[in-house]
C-alpha cells in the first residue's frame, strides 16, 4: 500500500482526490495538508466526507511531508509548488503537480504569463509533462510530473493526431474553449459570484490565457512543429465540464490526400489503446454530461466541406480528466499499477 500525501486538500482539486482515492485499492491517505486549517478536521469544511477515515489536516513542512509519504499531490495556486517542490525533491518522495508551476520550460514564459516567480531551471528540467497518452513512457520512469491543466488536455488530445499529419495549414488553428465555473477554483470572487454569473456566458481573458503557452509548448513536444494557436476560453453557468471546438483549415494549395474517412481512421487508430479517450462514430457529437464524474475525454471529427475545414470537438470533466483524474491515472503509471486503475469508469448521468 502507497502512503499518499495531498498538499492543499481544502480545495476542490484536493477535494477530488480524495474523492477518487478512497476508492483506490493499492493506496491509502497517509497525510492531508492545509497551509490555513491545520489541526482540523476535513469534514468541519466538507460535510460530506464525515464517514471517511481521514487524518486531520496538517501544517506545510516539506521535510516531513517527504518522510512521511510515498507520493505527495500538489493542489495548490499558482506559486507555491515552485517553492516547496525543491525540499520535496531533495527528501525523495515523488511528485505530481497539479498547478501551472512545474508545466512550463521556460521559467521567463511562466513569469509573463502567471506574473509570479517561477520554479527554479533545475526543478523544472526533473519535471515530466504528465499527458499519458503522449507521454507514457516518460511519466512511468518520472519521480516529478507536472500535471496538465484542464484546458491543455482537452485541446491537445484533440489536436495532437490531425498535426502529426501535412494536411492542414498549421498557422489556422483556432480554439474556442468553454469551461464550468469549478475551474475557477473555490475561492469567492466577483467573476465567480452567482448573481453575476447566472444567465450569463462570457469570453475571459482573450489572448491572454495562462493555457496558451502550455497548448502551444505541448504541441512542439508531441509533433516537433512550433505552431501559434489562437486559444479563447469561455466561462459557462454549469459546475464541471469543458467543451473545446477547434477549427482547423486543410491545406488546398496540394494534394495532401485528405479523406473524411481517413481523418476518423487516424484518430481510432491515435487513441486504439488509449483506456481515457474516446473517439465518438462519425456523426455523433459529445455532451460534457456523458463524461461527468470520469476520466473519459470523448473526441468527434466533421469536415465542412463548404469552408474547408475540419472541426474537432472534445469534452472532459475538468475536475477529473482535467484535474485529479488524470493525477491519479499518472501515480497508476508512476507506481506500475494499471493505469485505470482505481479510477471511475461510468458518468454521472442525468
Amino acid at each position: 500500500m502507497k502512503r499518499i500525501g495531498i498538499i492543499g486538500a481544502t480545495g476542490y482539486s484536493g477535494i477530488e482526490l480524495i474523492r477518487i482515492l478512497l476508492q483506490h485499492p493499492e493506496i491509502y491517505i497517509q497525510s492531508l495538508y492545509s497551509s490555513s486549517a491545520e489541526g482540523r478536521s476535513l469534514a468541519e469544511f466538507f460535510p460530506h466526507l464525515q464517514s471517511a477515515d481521514l487524518p486531520m489536516l496538517q501544517g506545510i513542512q516539506p521535510e516531513k511531508i517527504a518522510q512521511e509519504n510515498d507520493v505527495v499531490f500538489l493542489a495548490t495556486p499558482a506559486g507555491v509548488s515552485a517553492e516547496i517542490t525543491p525540499v520535496l525533491i531533495k527528501g525523495g518522495v515523488k511528485i505530481i503537480d497539479l498547478s501551472g508551476d512545474l508545466r512550463l520550460r521556460s521559467p521567463e514564459a511562466y513569469q509573463e504569463w502567471y506574473k509570479k516567480l517561477p520554479a527554479t531551471k533545475e526543478v523544472l528540467q526533473q519535471a515530466v509533462y504528465g499527458l499519458p497518452e503522449w507521454n507514457k513512457s516518460k511519466v512511468r520512469e518520472a519521480s516529478v510530473v507536472a500535471n496538465p491543466g484542464c484546458y491543455p488536455t482537452a485541446t491537445l488530445l484533440s489536436l495532437l493526431p490531425l498535426l502529426q499529419t501535412e494536411w492542414i495549414k498549421p498557422d489556422s488553428i483556432i480554439v474556442d474553449a468553454k469551461s464550468g465555473v469549478s475551474g475557477a477554483g473555490r475561492g469567492a470572487s466577483l467573476g465567480v459570484h452567482y448573481s453575476e454569473l447566472n444567465d450569463s456566458f462570457h469570453a475571459y481573458k482573450v489572448g491572454q490565457h495562462q493555457h496558451t503557452p502550455e497548448i502551444e509548448q505541448g504541441i512542439l513536444q508531441m509533433t516537433k512543429k512550433e505552431i501559434a494557436i489562437q486559444f479563447t476560453p469561455h466561462l459557462v453557468p454549469m459546475t464541471r465540464g469543458i467543451l473545446t471546438t477547434s477549427y482547423i483549415q486543410i491545406d488546398k494549395s496540394q494534394d495532401v490526400g485528405f479523406t473524411v474517412e481517413g481523418l476518423q481512421k487516424l484518430y481510432e487508430h491515435a487513441y486504439q489503446n488509449a483506456p481515457f479517450v474516446r473517439v465518438r462514430p462519425f456523426g455523433s457529437y459529445p455532451r460534457t454530461k456523458e463524461v461527468l464524474g470520469t476520466n473519459y475525454c470523448d473526441i468527434a471529427l466533421h469536415f465542412d466541406e463548404r469552408t474547408g475545414r475540419i472541426i474537432i470537438l472534445s469534452v472532459i470533466d475538468n475536475m477529473v480528466k482535467g484535474a485529479a483524474g488524470q493525477a491519479i491515472q499518472n501515480m497508476n503509471l508512476l507506481f506500475g499499477f494499471e493505469e485505470t486503475l482505481g479510477l471511475p469508469k461510468h458518468a454521472l448521468y442525468p
